[in-house]
């Protein structure tokens, strides 16, 4: 009897009457990396960002248990209760995968570690924060992401050199993530004396707010953790807003990194200028070097993607069903690649080819609600999560730019998704004229043709609204 662990999968092959054992190697890192193809498609994008990519499968010698580590204790509280159910299911569908998924705290596994190793004095190995499954190579590279690509190999090849800091923004999941981990793998390719350093804005708050929290001296041990590195990588920066502890120590960072000479680059979904409630000089930093944008790709790098990724998988896919796919699904990469891992994933479960059809059944994890499902409440709450804002703000008096164009977006996305009349829309935003809902929904109509960051910022949360 063979045992199903972590890091072997095991089958039976059938040839000429004979029984055939194929033993392939699968760790945790390999396993957690398909559940996180399949749970893109299955978890709106903002929740996935925030609660499941910083999580990091721990090896260990159970190869009966997946065990995640969280960045905090308040951080597994969340994932547990939000998402253990599914990703116990996404698990029991993987090839080779545990019985047992569990979510542990970093402070947690740190105790375990310093009870394993005090008896022979063994330091722990530091774990690399950095994927290897993004690479330069397996970027697909078009006009709306070029200079970001040209910019990032710029830097990886002369890191701290050129483009210091290097800020790259744009909508959810059209790549940024993906071009920081590249950076990293180049760097430690070819300088592997440098230390590198990847971590989401979540992280680095979790981990200072903590350093405060804890006994005298810690905060120098986080300190030294981040201004003790050669190349520097945070994600999602404008999650920095109204933290003004957070932003005065990325101010420090940041310093304290420019004087040594070294690295740094962020990312982020808006450029610095348009991240409210940022401190000037933060702010001044950010975009004191190279400032460049990713933008939705339009459908041929769309498909070209998708031709790149099911190469990779080694999964034979016909233009005609890669053009179906890329017709679809078109403001998020991450979204369309997660519906190919799924198409990929049923054609296996049916053992047919890929056809139209399959395409069709993984779309439907993906199809919108029916307009009658969406409320006004919805729309304002997904709009001031995209932005950042209080929800009472947008619906109240105020009248700052940080807040009058979350507003106005809201507006328009009411009017478009739903059939109220002028009136009642104006009720849901403190009583406003029905001439002002008409001055908001004009204006954005119209910024959504010319302005690309209208644009992307309607089409994000417009995603947001309509998943399921």
């Amino acid at each position: 009897m063979f045992r199903r662990n972590s890091q072997f999968a095991i089958r039976l092959i059938f040839a000429y009457g004979r029984c055939i054992i194929e033993v392939t190697m699968r760790n945790s890192e390999v396993i957690w990396q398909e559940m996180l193809s399949v749970l893109e498609v299955e978890i709106p994008a903002l929740g996935f960002d925030v609660w499941l990519r910083p999580l990091c499968p721990v090896e260990t010698s159970d190869g009966e248990k997946l065990v995640l580590r969280a960045p905090t204790e308040a951080h597994k509280g969340e994932v547990v209760m939000r998402y253990m159910p599914l990703m116990k299911e996404v698990m029991r569908n993987i090839d080779g995968a545990p019985t047992v998924i569990s979510v542990i705290a970093a402070e947690e596994q740190a105790e375990e570690e310093i009870i394993e190793v005090k008896p022979e004095k063994r330091p722990v190995a530091e774990k690399s924060t950095i994927n290897p499954k993004y690479n330069f190579e397996n970027f697909v590279v078009g006009g709306c992401n070029k200079l970001a690509h040209a910019a990032a190999i710029a830097v990886s090849e002369s890191p701290g050199s050129v483009y210091n800091p290097l800020f790259i923004y744009g909508g959810v999941g059209l790549g940024k993530t993906h071009i920081m981990h590249a950076i990293g793998n180049a760097v430690r390719m070819s300088m592997s004396n440098l230390k590198v350093l990847y971590v989401s804005s979540d992280t680095f708050i979790s981990e200072f707010i903590e350093s405060i929290r804890t006994a005298k001296g810690a905060n120098q041990s986080f300190r030294d953790k981040y201004r003790g590195v050669d190349l520097l990588m945070i994600d999602d920066v404008q999650f920095i807003s109204k933290k003004p502890s957070t932003q005065e120590e990325i101010f420090n960072t940041f310093e304290a990194l420019r004087n040594a000479g070294k690295q740094m680059v962020f990312a982020s979904d808006r450029p610095p200028q348009d991240i409210p409630d940022l401190d000037s000089r933060v702010r001044s930093r950010f975009a004191s070097s190279l400032v460049v944008d990713i933008q939705p790709p339009d459908l041929e790098t769309r498909i070209a993607i998708l031709q790149k990724k099911s190469q990779d998988a080694k999964v034979n896919i016909g233009v005609n069903e890669l053009e179906f796919i890329a017709e679809h699904v078109h403001s998020n990469i991450r979204e369309m690649e997660g519906v190919l891992t799924k198409v990929i994933f049923l054609s296996k479960l049916s053992t047919h080819k890929v056809d139209l059809s399959i395409c069709r059944q993984a779309l439907n994890d993906y199809r919108v609600q029916a307009c009658d499902e969406i409320t006004a409440d919805e729309i304002i709450d997904c709009t001031c999560r995209y932005f950042n804002v209080n929800k009472s703000d947008v619906i109240g008096k105020k009248k700052n730019k940080e807040i009058v164009e979350p507003r106005q977006i809201a507006i328009y996305l009411i009017n478009e998704l739903m059939t109220l009349p002028l009136t009642s829309i104006g009720e849901f935003f403190g009583g406003r004229e029905h001439t002002t809902v008409m001055h908001a929904r004009d204006k954005i109509s119209s910024a959504v043709v010319s302005d690309q960051k209208t644009r992307t910022a309607v089409n994000d949360i417009k995603a947001m609204v309509l998943r399921k």
